[in-house]
């Protein structure tokens, strides 16, 4: 049975397990390597079980074009803490199309993380027979422009 098959008559335990949304993004940085300054805050969001890391690469895009992953161990002490959270679900597929945004010169880091606030609530949808059938993300600069532009009427 696959997780997309609603006409599938039986379950097995991957099924039966809460599981909450699933977002990726792509964080670049142009003509440097990440810091780790905003570490912290990712890591609290996995502290308090607001998100699970499933699985994180680190690639650059030379200014030729080509791209590179950066192994952990590179990036220095503060990323040490990623050592061995990979799950090899990015492939060289995802590696290339996240690297295919990125301004050559640039670094980035890609993310993919389930929202653990949402599994209840989405475990409920599917098990009461709903199913996402649309999402989207509202970027916050359009978000503060609507929000600006509705104050001012």
């Amino acid at each position: 049975m696959t997780a997309g098959d609603p006409d599938a008559g039986s379950r097995d335990a991957a099924d039966d397990r809460e599981l909450g949304p699933v977002d990726y993004i792509v964080v670049e940085w142009a003509g440097k390597q990440p810091t780790g300054e905003s570490l912290p805050y990712l890591m609290d969001l996995v502290d308090r079980g607001i998100v699970r890391i499933i699985d994180i690469a680190f690639v650059t895009k030379g200014a030729d074009g080509t791209v590179a992953e950066i192994e952990i161990g590179e990036l220095g002490v503060e990323f040490a803490i990623f050592d061995g959270a990979s799950t090899s679900i990015l492939d060289h597929a995802d590696i290339a199309e996240a690297a295919s945004v990125l301004e050559p010169g640039s670094s980035a880091a890609v993310l993919v993380w389930e929202n653990l606030w949402a599994a209840p609530f989405a475990t409920a949808v599917r098990n009461n027979g709903g199913r996402l059938v649309a999402s989207g993300r509202i970027p916050v600069e359009a978000l503060l422009e609507t929000l600006d532009a509705v104050e001012g009427s």
